[in-house]
């Protein structure tokens, strides 16, 4: 007979189906979730909600320990051709470059003026934080995010000719409504600077600055014309991707995680660590299949590979949210 890992719970796949329909009156908002089609992906999501949030339930937990963190690039929103914030910082390095020739011949500057993805990507996230340091140090925060919300007003994905603040994925954004209706509080971790994140993430995703998670370019307290302000200087403290996540996530919530969400490699540990936890959870892996609607890549892609976290989500029993097969639509407003 077929059956599916939910969870900790396996459940007949004829049953899973029957199932279904019950499950709506258990978990507020789980109407919100039209783009995601019926089947075991949202099944999954609907019922470790519903166990969690069910007072006098086995599993029941309490807000305070409903904690869920969700990977950005290629998780919320497109990482193709490149991540959000590198297209901000190729574009930002242009606009900057007649004041320094010598970004010419110096990587990782030399690859982002030719908009050299492959050379970018092996320069990883110290080569991107490096980017950031050089053209962003010597602002304010407020002067940086006045600088980053100019931007994203205006820039758009060119393989989807989408603003990036209209890229956030549909089903993504209905599952932070549905998991916030529910009692849940939402982090999101990126590698790259938070702050480049937490100048939109709010608007576009409803978390707040406080809530993400990432590299930090180091500021110094100055006092200019008697008025005390922080300056960006040249310099970081980097959040390495992997094994780094699991650490900087509890330095900021102070708990293990009961729900994960990641796309790539680079989210493993984060997912390991979330499914490790005891009592219920849920471990959730974006795979991009859909070349139609959004991308299809995975193991041998320049950004977002997946991989080894594939392999592993299959033998765990970890839910993956196959794009093609579990959601009917990727975009809001324009667009598919």
């Amino acid at each position: 007979m077929d059956t599916r890992i939910i969870g900790r719970h396996v459940i007949h796949a004829a049953a899973l189906f029957a199932a279904f329909p019950l499950l709506s009156p258990g978990a507020r908002g789980a109407d919100t979730l039209h783009s995601w089609n019926s089947g075991p992906t949202k099944f999954a999501v609907m019922q470790f909600v519903r166990d969690v949030t069910t007072e006098g339930g086995q599993d029941y937990l309490p807000p305070d320990e409903r904690i869920a963190v969700f990977s950005h690039d290629g998780t919320l929103c497109p990482e193709v051709p490149a991540p959000v914030e590198l297209a901000f910082l190729m574009d930002r390095i242009k606009a900057l470059a007649s004041r320094n020739p010598r970004w010419q011949s110096k990587e990782p500057f030399r690859s982002a003026l030719s908009k050299n993805l492959k050379g970018l990507a092996s320069a990883g996230t110290r080569g991107i934080l490096e980017l950031t340091a050089a053209v962003h140090s010597g602002m304010t925060p407020e002067e940086f995010e006045a600088t980053v919300n100019g931007w994203i007003a205006k820039a758009r994905n060119p393989r989807l000719n989408r603003l990036y603040s209209e890229c956030g994925l549909l089903p993504m954004l209905e599952l932070l409504d549905f998991l916030r209706s529910n009692g849940f509080r939402i982090y999101i971790v990126v590698r790259g600077d938070a702050a480049f994140l937490r100048s939109w993430a709010e608007k576009v995703y409803g978390v707040p600055p406080a809530h993400i998670i990432g590299s930090s370019v180091r500021t110094k307290y100055e006092v200019h014309k008697g008025v005390p302000e922080l300056v960006r200087r040249p310099d970081f403290d980097m959040l390495e991707d992997g094994a780094g996540r699991p650490p900087a996530i509890y330095r900021v919530t102070g708990r293990r995680p009961i729900a994960a969400f990641g796309n790539s490699d680079g989210d493993l540990e984060m997912l390991r660590w979330t499914a490790a936890a005891e009592g219920r959870h849920l471990v959730l892996l974006v795979h991009h299949t859909n070349g139609g609607n959004e991308f299809a890549y995975d193991r041998k892609a320049m950004f977002g590979k997946l991989d080894s976290a594939l392999d592993i989500a299959r033998k765990s029993g970890w839910t993956i949210a196959d794009m093609t097969k579990d959601w009917n639509r990727f975009f809001a407003k324009t667009g598919k």
